[in-house]
């Protein structure tokens, strides 16, 4: 179900190697046509760059992707999900 709108979901995970994985398997369960780059992202107002956060984005032009789906495997890496 879409409607319409461009949604971009964004798996917070807490480091490198389970965004790298995250990613990974994200390319994998989607079917996508290349694996989405984790990115290191500060947390708002933290200067201390261990308490910065990765990042896996999945851009979902068509709102196909199941939210429920993408929010579970994050959490079986200890991270989460946000939509943006």
């Amino acid at each position: 179900m879409t409607d319409g709108r461009h949604i971009r979901h964004i798996l917070v995970l807490p480091d490198r190697d389970a965004a790298e994985e995250v990613a990974e398997e994200t390319a994998d369960r989607l079917g996508l046509p290349e694996q989405p780059r984790p990115v290191r992202e500060a947390l708002a107002g933290e200067d201390d760059a261990e308490d910065a956060q990765w990042l896996v984005v999945v851009e979902d032009p068509a709102g196909a992707y199941d939210p429920a789906a993408l929010e579970a495997l994050a959490e079986e890496y200890d991270g989460w999900l946000e939509r943006d």
